[in-house]
């Protein structure tokens, strides 16, 4: 009973080996009741099942792109209508308008085209500056407060969202990888495997070999076609 079960894919080891442990646990089959051998395969199959189709990541990089993009549009008007606003000196309060748009100059113009780290400590910055109590009038002089106290929502909901991101990869992260937990998968399976052909001649093992070997030969057959279609082991 050979097989090559670095070449079985990953779901069909799974499957593999979970066809095993059925035909191994249905009763029919005594002398594997029990055994020691047996345990010790239910309980890699079990971490095994448990991640190997678990995520790298968390799946959360288009809601924090969108996150960014509806910051970046807040910044942007504000930082427009400020720049458009200041070359027209016969309009009431062009002065804050100039004012004001020395303080996105302090912090970045283009801070909307950083990486999410620095424009999310340059945004923290121009936001605790404008905020000033001679900034908040010039700002309600302008009527720009709704506008305002958007691209603050707007930025803290994507440094809530961001975060969420960081903590939920983190986490993936430190989940055992099902490529360390196959290989003592694999150990074990193959093993049990070489017990039962080293029995296989033995009337109370016989038959148990002949339906395992079955499985075997169809997981073989599986990884073949696989091959012959040239598609890679998942």
């Amino acid at each position: 009973m050979k097989i090559s079960l670095q070449r079985v894919s990953t779901k069909d080891l799974a499957t593999l080996t979970e066809r095993t442990l059925t035909v191994s646990t249905s009763g029919k089959y005594p002398v594997l009741t029990n055994h020691p051998l047996m345990n010790e395969l239910t309980n890699h199959y079990a971490d095994y099942d448990a991640v190997y189709t678990k995520k790298t990541f968390s799946g959360k990089g288009k809601v924090v792109a969108a996150a960014d993009h509806d910051r970046d549009v807040a910044f942007s008007c504000i930082k427009a209508f400020l720049n458009g606003y200041r070359q027209v000196s016969s309009v009431p309060n062009f002065q804050d308008a100039e004012d004001l748009y020395q303080v996105f100059v302090q912090f970045g113009l283009d801070l909307d085209r950083m990486s999410y780290s620095s424009q999310t400590a340059q945004m923290k910055k121009l936001i605790e500056a404008l905020e000033l109590p001679a900034n908040t009038q010039k700002i309600s002089n302008l009527s720009l407060s709704v506008a305002f106290a958007e691209m603050k929502t707007k930025h803290e909901y994507f440094e809530d969202i961001f975060e969420e991101q960081t903590e939920a990869n983190a986490g993936l992260r430190q989940i055992q990888s099902a490529s360390t937990i196959r290989r003592g998968l694999e150990k074990t399976l193959k093993s049990f495997y070489s017990m039962l052909t080293a029995l296989k001649d033995v009337p109370d093992w016989k038959d148990a070999y002949a339906e395992v070997y079955e499985l075997v030969k169809s997981a073989k057959n599986s990884t073949v076609s696989r091959k012959n279609n040239n598609e890679e082991p998942e």
